[in-house]
């Protein structure tokens, strides 16, 4: 599904001029316009509300112009992408912006046109609204339609069910996305995980008869070393921790860490940004047999620490420690990881924030920053150093599930950290999932965290 603006000139006399009034501005918009226009939106009753549309007639059943309501700032701050409210509305055509209110966001809003004509058509047809927009002066096209496609390419990946999007399905994505972007893809998978020292994700997917495996993708020859980590546990069960069926239903999502750091390396790639870029994903099932590892167990990660397994369904941050240490093996400017990991974080900020940690202040910020303006928010949550001692068991070094359910996303980013590279790393604890339809965001797998860390990349890694 192309993502993209209209291949035409924005003069092109073909196209709809589409103004955009808000509540505030509608009335003195309204008088500067000639008679037709009046005295029809007032005879339709239009009203600028968010997501409003009237398409002003000409002769014959022609179009001349098509108005569409931006709501108010009281509206426009319950939400995101207002000009997405009423693209699906349109009529087929192509349209070029001829006014914008105050405070728009033209690229912001350009982006929610795309995505809002976003459809998952695997398995039912269904095309996305026929509206297409001419990309408005200033904004960068190119950018725009690779954030775009990055952002369909995670939804995509999250929104195909596991039968069809096992370990074999994501690196059969992940290499296809290496060979458009001329990418470098090796793969580590069965016993072979065990021979080059990748004991965790080995156990955790070993109970499946779909293959564990490592992902390795690497890209671009100079400028600082970024490396992405992305949770690909493609199905949990939890494993002899069996998940009830109402907390089951939605595990197909439980490799969006791996489908949002695939979408955010193709935006990477596709502008041809200054750095190397390497994405590690741990790709499993974690599933139940006889082999399947088991609560009291405790294993050996690639660093060298011990785990007691006090929940087999706490598997996602021990297949991203044995990745976050081959990560720290490179020594990277910067590591980031992204998963589903826990439901802790959910109900600490529902499933429209991305909570993150940062040991650094200033990416902390610039992270925060860059998702407050490219409308990707994000909520900072802290590495907090007096929960240590509640991932240390005592039996072992760490304990994958400690005992009372106090923070619980906190609990998971400081054992992660003790298998990144000090003071370089940033967690990303995301839910990949839209509850509810929105403008730009329909029900689904959606993205999340990408954009904001794209746009915070170059004060991250000085580029």
């Amino acid at each position: 599904m192309a993502l993209t603006f209209a291949k035409v000139a924005s003069d092109d006399p073909d196209n709809l001029p589409l103004f955009i009034v808000d509540t505030d501005g509608f009335d003195a918009w309204l008088v500067e316009q000639s008679e037709t226009t009046q005295n029809w939106l007032k005879a339709t009753g239009f009203k600028p509300g968010l997501g409003a549309v009237s398409i002003i007639p000409g002769d014959k059943g022609s179009k001349t112009a098509a108005v569409v309501g931006f709501g108010s700032e009281k509206d426009r701050k319950r939400g995101r992408f207002a000009l997405a409210a009423a693209a699906p509305k349109l009529s087929e055509g192509t349209y070029t912006i001829a006014q914008n209110p105050d405070g728009f966001d033209a690229e912001v809003e350009a982006l929610g046109w795309l995505l809002s004509a976003y459809r998952f058509d695997r398995y039912k047809s269904g095309a996305g609204h026929e509206a297409k927009l001419v990309c408005p002066d200033g904004i960068d096209a190119e950018k725009i339609e690779a954030i775009a496609a990055g952002e369909a390419l995670t939804r995509d990946l999250i929104n195909i069910p596991a039968n069809d999007m096992g370990p074999d399905e994501l690196e059969a994505a992940t290499s296809k996305l290496a060979d458009a972007h001329s990418a470098q893809l090796s793969v580590i998978r069965g016993d072979d995980l065990l021979k080059e020292n990748f004991p965790l994700i080995h156990t955790v997917g070993r109970a499946s008869d779909r293959a564990p495996r490592l992902l390795d993708m690497r890209w671009g020859g100079t400028g600082p070393k970024l490396t992405l980590v992305g949770k690909g546990v493609c199905f949990d069960t939890g494993g002899l921790n069996l998940k009830p069926g109402s907390s089951m239903g939605l595990m197909k999502k439980d490799m969006g860490g791996a489908a949002t750091v695939l979408g955010l390396a193709h935006m990477i790639m596709a502008l041809k940004l200054p750095l190397q870029l390497r994405v590690l994903i741990p790709a499993v099932e974690n599933a139940v047999s006889a082999n399947a590892f088991r609560p009291g167990d405790i294993l050996t990660s690639r660093k060298g620490l011990t785990v007691e397994i006090n929940n087999t369904d706490a598997e996602g941050r021990l297949v991203l420690a044995d990745a976050l240490a081959l990560a720290s093996e490179d020594d990277p400017d910067q590591i980031i990881s992204m998963a589903t990991l826990t439901g802790a974080a959910r109900i600490a900020v529902g499933p429209d924030l991305s909570p993150y940690y940062a040991e650094d202040d200033n990416i902390a910020e610039a992270l925060f920053q860059a998702g407050s303006k490219v409308a990707d928010p994000l909520w900072r949550m802290p590495f907090w150093d007096p929960y240590e001692p509640m991932v240390e068991p005592g039996i072992a070094d760490l304990d994958n599930a400690p005992a009372g359910g106090f923070a619980g996303s906190i609990t998971a980013a400081l054992f992660l950290r003790r298998f990144a590279t000090e003071g370089r790393y940033t967690h990303f604890d995301i839910y990949g999932w839209n509850p509810s339809a929105k403008p730009a965001r329909p029900k689904g797998g959606v993205g999340m965290g990408a954009r904001a860390i794209l746009e915070a990349l170059p004060e991250i890694l000085d580029l």
